[in-house]
């Protein structure tokens, strides 16, 4: 991974499958990786012991980078996502006021460079699903364009001579 890039941890689990002879126990790594320039991902991967599963999951990620608008430090737009249970509301926020989000989505937030913004967890509090949510909701934001003003609709030609002729003769 290029030093640009930064990882930090969302959720290490012991996870257990039930086999004939026994449990086998595995962990299970969620990590964000992000650049802090727009570009954040994260990545969920079981292994052996857990650094086998940071490895994995941090490789998992490097594949599945997302590219984030940034506007004056901040989102674009105010954005609300729903993904399976988890529920996030993202605000842009003014300069000064920082991130205000909790846990996960924090995390994910500072690593994709954001440094203004409000959020607010309304559903669950599994941190896997909410991250997985405040992904999808970077995603869905909009890149912040200059409206183009709509043109007028094309006046009927006919409509335009007959105003023009009222007028003359009103002259």
């Amino acid at each position: 991974m290029p030093e640009e890039f930064e990882q930090k941890m969302i959720d290490i689990a012991r996870v257990t499958r039930v086999m004939a002879g026994g449990k086998r126990m595995r962990f299970r790594a969620c990590v964000a990786v992000g650049n802090k320039k727009g570009r954040v991902a994260i990545g969920l991967a079981k292994g052996a012991d857990v650094t086998a599963a940071v490895t994995k999951a941090v490789n998992q990620a490097k594949k599945n980078f997302i590219d984030v608008p940034i506007v004056n430090e901040t989102i674009p737009h105010e954005i609300y996502q729903k993904l399976g249970a988890a529920k996030i509301l993202l605000k842009p926020a003014k300069k000064g006021r920082g991130i205000i989000a909790g846990g996960a989505v924090r995390i994910l937030l500072e690593l994709s460079g954001i440094k203004n913004v409000t959020s607010k967890i309304l559903g669950t509090g599994n941190k896997v699903n909410n991250v997985k949510c405040a992904i999808e909701a970077l995603t869905n934001l909009k890149k912040a364009e200059v409206k183009a003003v709509k043109p007028a609709k094309p006046a009927d030609a006919k409509a335009m001579a007959d105003k023009q002729e009222k007028v003359a003769e009103n002259v």
